[in-house]
């Protein structure tokens, strides 16, 4: 916990729109202090007032997270104004919707530099004030297409992959260490965020996050969680579970399935708008807050999360259940 009053500190990358800015209100809500890191000024303002609309403090850190050096001065001062950090959650990410063959190859590399490097630079910076304290928990925010990758979206998924990998690594080494900090990584589901407005798309029609879709809200759930309990990874979401089990059991299967729908399944049946702006290379400006534009086709909750979150009780309500039922038929012997 923070020294200087007691609340937790709270980095959130990415947290101007989407998850990230679902997260920060979820950690406000705990009483937490926020540092926000994004591009775009106007959404990271916007969500300070989030924060102090709950009674907390936030620090607005607008900066690119491929910049390894403006992280780690971030990381300085965060700790300068609010205290030692207790928890980071790496959630910044950028994509291109398209064939691989008409992905260029800067555009390749600054997805890859934004959602897997600046993940790996948010660790970074983490692990650097939180192993000499042995404290502090990162959260990495995955996706079921870091096991299960889908067509029109290489530079993403491969990110994504990569973040997997990576984050099982750091683990492999705090647990040599005996340390105490902590790293997990939360798997999405499709989520309803406003990333689909502006993300860089050469398809046809206007893209859309795969059905169902979720809420930004249950991701933010799952990472509070995460953030709380030890746990390497977390899954969110009954989609997320069936496509790393179907994964598992019939992945050639699954190989011709996505080949057949995953083009129709990322698009609308809107034409794209051709003068639509893209975020890739520099920040949307505005306030876009967390969610996009499928309200209306999104799931507010996820009974798989909440089945998970409260496996302990469900074990207990179990047990409790086979010992009534050897009562009832002791009683009827």
């Amino acid at each position: 916990m923070n020294d200087v009053d007691g609340s937790e500190v709270v980095v959130v990358t990415g947290a101007s729109a989407g998850v990230g800015r679902a997260t920060v209100r979820a950690f406000a809500r705990e009483g937490a202090s926020l540092a926000l890191i994004a591009r775009g000024r106007e959404g990271l303002e916007a969500a300070a007032k989030d924060v102090e609309a709950d009674g907390g403090r936030a620090l607005v850190l607008p900066l690119d997270v491929a910049d390894p050096e403006a992280v780690e001065r971030a990381a300085n001062d965060v700790e300068a104004a609010l205290g030692p950090i207790d928890v980071w959650v790496n959630n910044a990410m950028t994509s291109v919707f398209a064939p691989f063959t008409q992905i260029s190859a800067g555009e390749f590399r600054r997805v890859t530099e934004v959602t897997y490097l600046g993940v790996v630079y948010g660790t970074m910076a983490a692990l650097r004030r939180m192993v000499p304290r042995d404290n502090g928990t990162i959260v990495q925010v995955g996706s079921a297409l870091a096991y299960r990758a889908i067509p029109l979206q290489s530079a993403y998924c491969g990110a994504k992959h990569g973040i997997k990998g990576f984050t099982e690594s750091i683990h492999g080494e705090l647990l040599h260490d005996r340390s105490h900090v902590r790293i997990t990584m939360v798997h999405m589901p499709a989520l309803n965020t406003p990333q689909f407005d502006w993300v860089l798309s050469r398809l046809p029609n206007k893209p859309q996050p795969v059905p169902p879709i979720y809420q930004p809200e249950v991701a933010a759930e799952a990472i509070l969680w995460a953030a709380r309990h030890d746990r390497p990874e977390v899954w969110a979401g009954g989609t997320t579970v069936a496509t790393l089990l179907a994964n598992r059991v019939a992945p050639r299967l699954l190989d011709r399935y996505l080949a057949r729908a995953g083009y129709r399944s990322q698009q609308t049946d809107q034409p794209a708008d051709p003068d639509r702006p893209s975020n890739l290379w520099e920040p949307v400006e505005g306030d876009h807050g967390s969610h996009g534009d499928f309200d209306q086709r999104s799931h507010p909750r996820s009974l798989q999360l909440w089945a998970t979150t409260h496996r302990r009780w469900l074990a207990l309500a179990g047990v409790a259940g086979a010992a009534m039922l050897v009562v009832a038929r002791r009683g009827r012997l």
